[in-house]
Parts: C-alpha cells; sequence; structure tokens
C-alpha cells in the first residue's frame, strides 16, 4: 500500500510532535503493509501552519528520511503538502510556493468543512487551470458534501479525484462521514484512500484496519486500486485508474 496523505514530519503541524512521534507511526505504517508515505503537512492555512516550499520544509523533510533510513524501516518517504484552499492558491502554485504530491502535477487540497460549495468548485477549476490536478483531500467530511454529493459527480467528470481517509469507513469521523465515504464507493466516485494519520495513538496511519472492513464489501482488485495502484500512478504523475461500472479504465 502507498499513502497519499500523512502528517509525519515532525514539529511542524498538528501532526508528528517529534521525531520519536514520527518514528513510531512509520513503523506502525509498515506494519499495516504500506511501502511508501507522502509527507503532506498541512499549508497555507490562514491564521495557522504557513509551511509554504522552501529551506525550511527542504530541511525538516531531509533529516526524516535520513532518520527512517537509520532506523532501517522499510518506507519510502515522498515530499508533499495538504494544502488550504484560499482564492489565491493558484497563484502561489505558479509561484511554486506549493509542493505537489511527490512533485507531480497532483494538488492534495482541503477546504474549511463548512465552506460554500460555490467557492470550492470555483477553486478547484481555476487550480486545473494552472495546469495542476485537484485531489481532494477527505472530501466525506465536508457539510457541502454530506448534503448534497452531487458535486462529486461534477469533480469525478472534471477528472479531479477524490480522496477519503480511512478512519471514515470505520466511523471515527461520525456517521455523517462515514455514510458519505461509503456512498462514494458504492457510485465508484473515490479515487484514492489514504490515512491522514496525525498521531501513533490517534488517527495513526495504520491502514490494514480499514483494508480488512473494506475487503468483506468489496472486492480486490477494487482496493488493490485504492490503496495501491491509484496512489502509486499519482506519485509517478501518471493518469489514475478510474471504475466504469465493473470495469477498469485509464483516466485523462
Amino acid at each position: 500500500m502507498i499513502d497519499i496523505h500523512t502528517h509525519i514530519l515532525p514539529g511542524i503541524d498538528d501532526g508528528a510532535q517529534d521525531i520519536y512521534d514520527t518514528l513510531e507511526m512509520v513503523r506502525m505504517a509498515a506494519d499495516s503493509g504500506v511501502t511508501a508515505m507522502v509527507a503532506t503537512p498541512h499549508c497555507n492555512i490562514p491564521g495557522g501552519f504557513d509551511n509554504y516550499f522552501g529551506r525550511e520544509y527542504v530541511e525538516v523533510f531531509q533529516k526524516t528520511v535520513k532518520a527512517v533510513q537509520r532506523e532501517r524501516i522499510p518506507i519510502q518517504l515522498l515530499p508533499g503538502m495538504e494544502v488550504f484552499s484560499t482564492y489565491d492558491l493558484p497563484e502561489l502554485i505558479v509561484e511554486k510556493k506549493i509542493m505537489p504530491l511527490n512533485q507531480s502535477r497532483y494538488i492534495l487540497m482541503e477546504f474549511a468543512f463548512d465552506e460554500e460549495p460555490e467557492f470550492a468548485q470555483d477553486i478547484v477549476d481555476r487550480v486545473r487551470e494552472v495546469g495542476a490536478k485537484p485531489v481532494i483531500a477527505h472530501a466525506e467530511r465536508y457539510e457541502f458534501v454530506q448534503d448534497d454529493p452531487q458535486i462529486v459527480y461534477e469533480w469525478r467528470k472534471k477528472g479531479y479525484l477524490v480522496q477519503i481517509n480511512k478512519g471514515s469507513f470505520l466511523g471515527r469521523f461520525g456517521r455523517r462521514a462515514q455514510a458519505a465515504a461509503y456512498r462514494m464507493m458504492d457510485h465508484n466516485l473515490v479515487s484514492v484512500i489514504a490515512s491522514d494519520a496525525h498521531s501513533p495513538y490517534q488517527r495513526t496511519p495504520y491502514m490494514l484496519d480499514a483494508y480488512e472492513e473494506l475487503r468483506t464489501e468489496y472486492s480486490e482488485r477494487c482496493l488493490k486500486v485504492l490503496f495501491e495502484e491509484n496512489p502509486r500512478r499519482i506519485c509517478e504523475n501518471q493518469n489514475t485508474i478510474r471504475f466504469a461500472l465493473r470495469s477498469f479504465e485509464e483516466e485523462d
């Protein structure tokens, strides 16, 4: 498995607090069958975490990679960010202040949970216009998605990707998020499942629990696409696979 959404860099957001948290999280991920993780600290949060791409990010990332290598944990760490969507996000992408997922064209985007759907639709369209490809982080947790899932159909029709948190399938973000996650699975709208891990104690990077839960209802082929193939394709800047009825096809 490959996990494209993790808060494992130490001390720069509300995820791992120090390198000891980081190493425990990486070990936990490896124990659950994860072979690569994208480090995606919160970025561009007004009044919160900036974490734009620059020297500080590079230094923290490189030190973390070396620490994982010293411990001989069989996990490959890749760079990225989870960027909070503000009106100026397209300009920040053009100015190269945002690190895409493993330096690809894919941008992991999040919104305020009570965001207006009109703004969300506008900003993903504008991000696409500057040559990036939106990956909507934890889409099932937004109130506007829970209230009206039609927006997710519109995203997928335009080729935007939808990431679901593994914890949502286990009910860890409430019943509405859980219902939305399964609804999107049942309608072939999910592109990738990730941990959104913040800690070795809660919201962990252990992916096997969600995989085992989902395999009781969905095929191994389906889960392989969502937990492994699409995450790998994103990290390698390739087109992802989309479900079409009971078949699979590469999307643009």
